[in-house]
């Protein structure tokens, strides 16, 4: 006759028997890719609630391992997508408390009110309108300043101040003003950068070969009708079909 042990062990393997972790509680036992039962679906869970949002189905997955890494970096936590036990108290104690590690921003909407569009001066710099998030009035600043340099291949990549910019130079640059970059980046760069579509305040558009920025409604460009000029502002548009159409999250 067989042994329980062995009878347990053999329902568990043809599924009519889960095995005792299945019931495990959240901070009984250390979770990583690969784990499944009870626990797994809490920490999900608690994912969600501290605003990283987790599909609960109580498979400890990549989905799941990402979601855990994006915590623990917003916890200063070590990052390595395991939930110890002490991670398991921190996180318990965020979701007791209400503290949330991440807020998504509000999605914008398609294009920027009436009205509040920029105006371009006889002197070819933006005026800002007034009602304008601080970043866009940032932005803007930023690009006026380096208006009228002349273009450079590789201008603005090497160091923010420099005697030219080229396209995603002059791109990165009004980004930076506003707070939305730390590193000037490529066009190529752009193309998978920020939220896909335009933005309400700021589009960038990209591909491989160039790429510009449309701020509250003007143009900001190296091309086209500007080719080999250096950063100015536009009022009038250019053809976009090549484009990848990004924003910044929120603007």
């Amino acid at each position: 006759m067989p042994s329980c042990r062995s009878l347990a062990v053999g329902l568990i393997a043809f599924g009519l028997l889960l095995p005792a972790t299945a019931y495990a509680d959240f901070g009984d036992r250390s979770l990583r890719q690969g784990s499944r039962g009870h626990d797994v679906r809490v920490l999900q869970d608690f994912l969600t609630r501290v605003g990283l949002t987790t599909a609960v189905d109580g498979q400890f997955g990549p989905y799941t391992a990402r979601r855990v890494r994006s915590w623990e970096r917003r916890s200063d936590t070590r990052v390595n997508g395991r939930v110890s036990r002490g991670n398991a108290r921190k996180l318990r104690s965020q979701v007791e408390q209400g503290v949330r590690v991440y807020e998504s921003a509000p999605e914008p909407t398609a294009s920027a009110p009436a009205g509040e569009k920029a105006t371009l001066g006889a002197d070819g710099l933006a005026v800002a309108p007034a009602s304008a998030p601080q970043e866009v009035q940032d932005a803007i600043a930023a690009a006026n300043r380096i208006v009228g340099k002349p273009y450079k291949y590789g201008g603005g990549h090497g160091q923010w101040e420099d005697s030219g910019y080229d396209c995603s130079g002059a791109m990165s640059y009004a980004l930076h003003g506003a707070g939305l970059v730390n590193r000037a980046r490529t066009s190529g760069d752009y193309m998978r950068w920020g939220k896909a579509g335009k933005g309400s305040w700021i589009t960038v558009y990209a591909h491989s070969g160039h790429g510009f920025l449309v701020i509250a409604g003007l143009r900001f460009d190296t091309g086209w009708n500007n080719s080999g000029k250096g950063p100015r502002w536009s009022d009038d548009m250019r053809p976009t079909g090549e484009y990848a159409i990004r924003h910044p999250s929120g603007l």
